[in-house]
């Protein structure tokens, strides 16, 4: 497409973008339900949690992305208040199943449909690939290294390694002087739309909005649906 053709950078959301967090989550979650016995404690079953514990987190990720919530409120929290929604106190514990979350969820391998030949093909282009993410620094590098990608991509940046997050444009400036790259020539690929396709456009990149749900968002630009469109369009 043309208006790709001065693209030579190309940066990529990790979660659930190419690393499928909500598979690779849903998987550590189930075990945590399990071996915790959390049905009786919580009087509920998996699904019914996995729910409300998606909401919470996405709460909680929200107020951390706006500064209103730290790091280790963030961890501490998110499994506190899921169940205290259930009617279930227990402080310590679920502190405990926090930190065997953050030790067994990074070293998922599930990735979305089409990602290492996509990434192989890209980089047969000579494409220059990078990741950009708003993740910790502790786990996402982690996802990388399980999961094969980190040999496909020439630079890394983590939010919290540089103190901004998407959609902030300043992280898209560090990244642009990191990768030694300018704006016009650099593509953003990923699948929320505020952080990954409002943030590019603020910096002045070129977005894809990665939107493999059925959901339509108005002004998300070009969009696909699977990641091996982009054997087309690139």
């Amino acid at each position: 497409m043309d208006f790709l053709n001065q693209v030579k950078h190309i940066f990529f959301d990790l979660d659930d973008t190419l690393w499928d967090f909500e598979a690779n989550s849903k998987h550590v979650l189930q075990q945590l339900f399990d071996e915790f016995d959390l049905d009786k404690k919580l009087n509920t079953d998996f699904n019914t949690f996995h729910t409300g514990y998606k909401k919470v987190n996405a709460a909680l990720w929200r107020a951390y992305y706006q500064k209103e919530l730290s790091k280790e409120d963030l961890r501490d929290q998110r499994f506190n208040t899921t169940f205290r929604d259930f009617g279930y106190i227990a402080f310590e514990e679920s502190k405990t199943i926090s930190e065997v979350y953050l030790s067994r969820s990074p070293q998922g391998k599930l990735l979305k449909p089409g990602c290492l030949e996509v990434l192989q093909y890209l980089c047969q282009k000579n494409y220059q690939l990078h990741i950009i993410t708003n993740g910790f620094k502790e786990v996402q590098r982690l996802k990388l290294d399980a999961a094969g990608l980190t040999p496909y991509f020439n630079t890394v940046i983590i939010s919290e390694e540089h103190g901004h997050t998407k959609p902030d444009t300043e992280l898209f400036r560090i990244a642009e002087v990191l990768t030694n790259s300018k704006a016009h020539t650099n593509l953003m690929i990923g699948d929320n739309l505020e952080s990954d396709i409002v943030g590019g456009k603020r910096a002045g990149w070129k977005t894809i909005h990665f939107n493999d749900t059925k959901t339509l968002f108005a002004n998300a630009g070009k969009s696909i649906k699977q990641l091996d469109e982009l054997k087309v369009l690139l």
